[in-house]
């Protein structure tokens, strides 16, 4: 995919969102990504415009990536939707649900296989999720059964070591490398980044 999106035009983009929030414009949650900028980049030269790009809650940048204008994009986050934001018509489909997305995005997958046949032609179901995530159950269950049946999904974590305020860490007790997925069952794509903002909002919190 073409891409006339800087990392800076995607920073830049986020830091008026925050301004908007923090100057009480938005009404409603936001999840402000940053960080992983290069990374996400470098993932969408690989997405084509007939592919699929499924999302959690924290979005933007996948959106504007995707094809999805600027103001567009930015109206839909004004009206309180930057939660589970929902584009059709540029092939993107977001869930504030954590793991909600997946199946969402294997169901996508499975028609484009009913419909397309030959997926050497076929369009790719692209689905991001956190690191906390992709230790759910329904993840590593929907991956396999993706795989077994050969459906064009591709699955990205996105990892910043944290479950909302908490570091995954402390919540698991094994480490990152003894818990990945079976590269032998299936495939995934995963990068590592730090997030500059809080889990949800633009402004300083408290953590206890």
């Amino acid at each position: 995919m073409k891409l006339g999106i800087t990392d800076v035009d995607l920073f830049d983009f986020e830091r008026q969102i925050a301004e908007a929030f923090n100057n009480g414009q938005i009404r409603a949650p936001i999840h402000l990504a940053g960080g992983n900028e290069k990374q996400l980049i470098d993932i969408f030269r690989h997405i084509e415009p007939v592919d699929w790009v499924c999302c959690q809650w924290r979005s933007h940048y996948h959106c504007l990536l995707k094809g999805v204008p600027r103001e567009e994009l930015k109206a839909a986050i004004m009206e309180g939707r930057s939660i589970a934001l929902t584009f059709p018509k540029y092939k993107v489909i977001c869930s504030a649900i954590a793991g909600g997305i997946v199946p969402i995005a294997m169901g996508i997958a499975w028609q484009i296989k009913r419909q397309l046949p030959d997926l050497k032609k076929a369009p790719t179901v692209w689905c991001f999720i956190g690191d906390m995530t992709a230790k759910m159950g329904v993840v590593i269950e929907t991956a396999r059964y993706a795989a077994c049946e050969g459906l064009p999904l591709e699955i990205v974590v996105e990892k910043n070591g944290l479950s909302v305020s908490t570091p995954i860490d402390s919540v698991w007790t094994e480490s990152e490398e003894d818990y990945d997925f079976d590269t032998s069952i299936f495939s995934h794509h995963s990068y590592f980044y730090s997030l500059p903002w809080p889990h949800s909002g633009a402004g300083k919190r408290i953590e206890f």
